[in-house]
């Protein structure tokens, strides 16, 4: 199947920008703040691609100072437009070497992979790495491969029976049921391991993952979401450096400088 940018189109846009937390989605966010919580330092963050800014607003509550950039003028006028006070920003061609190196506490990423081919995820993830200041933390959330072969309370993949036959870097379909526009998006299929591998070709530390499930107690009309997790989450580092050898003759072994210290938090997007 040919592949199609759902995300960079006007009346798409419009539609997602009602969105917010229904249904599945609230299992995409749910566990953010204790995750942030428990790996990441600092308040800077940046939201890459942003979509119509809920993740960066979603960050905002959160007490982070964020910035969302997204690839779509669509997304980010929409997300201007609901958030006039906050940083949004147009990325062309989704460049990233506009953007501050060595700057950002945390990078979060909310279902930006879907839609990025398998070949080009090494290279955004080291790109996304670059942009971390010491200690930082990559946190992406992603769809789950199973989301394009079950039912959902806010998805569906009924129609589009090809998916189980789908291959990593295949194209794979479903549809949002939460929003008005019932074109589906277009996602490229990447497994665990295929995230995993694309993590180490950047250079990357993979430190968790988490795959949400619903408890039940949610009011929420779940269809597979308390047995199959729709997301996955991943939180990754650039590896520490080893500390060096002591020079020779050296009674005390050499220290590594340590970053400035950070306060500890105390308590995303697409699709």
């Amino acid at each position: 199947m040919e592949f199609r940018n759902t995300y960079d189109d006007a009346a798409y846009a419009e539609a997602y920008a009602r969105l917010e937390f229904p249904g599945t989605y609230h299992l995409a966010y749910r566990d953010l703040p204790d995750i942030l919580a428990e790996h990441a330092g600092g308040r800077r963050a940046l939201d890459f691609g942003c979509g119509t800014g809920r993740s960066t607003r979603f960050l905002r509550r959160l007490g982070f100072e964020a910035v969302g950039v997204d690839i779509s003028a669509d997304m980010v006028r929409h997300a201007r437009a609901a958030d006039p006070a906050g940083d949004y920003r147009l990325l062309p061609d989704g460049d990233l070497g506009a953007l501050p190196q060595g700057v950002y506490d945390v990078v979060l990423a909310v279902f930006t992979f879907d839609n990025i081919p398998a070949e080009k995820k090494p290279g955004i993830l080291a790109g996304l790495a670059a942009l971390l200041a010491a200690g930082g933390r990559l946190v992406f959330v992603v769809s789950s491969p199973e989301i394009y072969t079950h039912e959902w309370a806010s998805f569906s993949s009924r129609d589009f029976p090809e998916n189980r036959a789908a291959k990593p870097g295949d194209v794979v379909r479903c549809v949002n049921t939460a929003i008005a526009d019932a074109r589906p998006a277009d996602d490229v299929l990447c497994t665990d391991a295929g995230y995993r591998e694309a993590l180490a070709a950047a250079g990357l530390e993979l430190l968790a993952t988490y795959r949400p499930l619903a408890r039940g107690d949610e009011p929420i009309a779940w269809v597979n979401e308390t047995t199959i997790a729709p997301w996955v989450i991943y939180v990754a580092r650039r590896p520490a450096l080893a500390t060096p050898a002591a020079p020779p003759g050296s009674s005390a072994p050499a220290r590594r400088r340590r970053a400035p210290a950070r306060c500890r938090r105390s308590w995303t997007d697409r699709r």
